[in-house]
């Protein structure tokens, strides 16, 4: 069973909608990286800054989504708190 750091490699060479999901990710955080460098940013840069880290996790959040669609459930042993009378 793949771990999920090779699902998600095994995504993004075959799933377009994750590869697009993961290529905007990546364009969010580059403007984030490039936001950071300003130590003072004004109260339209701070807003903008806001909404694209709300996108960004929006963005994670379908990515996992994505991930968990092909990851199978782990194996039932019965259940995992049961004690003995």
């Amino acid at each position: 069973m793949p771990d999920s750091q090779d699902l998600k490699e095994q995504l993004l060479r075959t799933d377009a909608e994750y590869r697009e999901l993961y290529q905007l990710h990546h364009e969010l955080d580059e403007q984030l990286r490039s936001m950071s460098t300003n130590p003072h940013l004004s109260e339209g840069e701070q807003l903008e800054e806001i909404r694209l880290k709300k996108r960004k996790l929006q963005l994670k959040d379908r990515m996992e989504d994505i991930v968990r669609r092909f990851t199978p459930p782990p194996a039932s042993g019965g259940p995992a708190n049961f004690a003995h009378a």
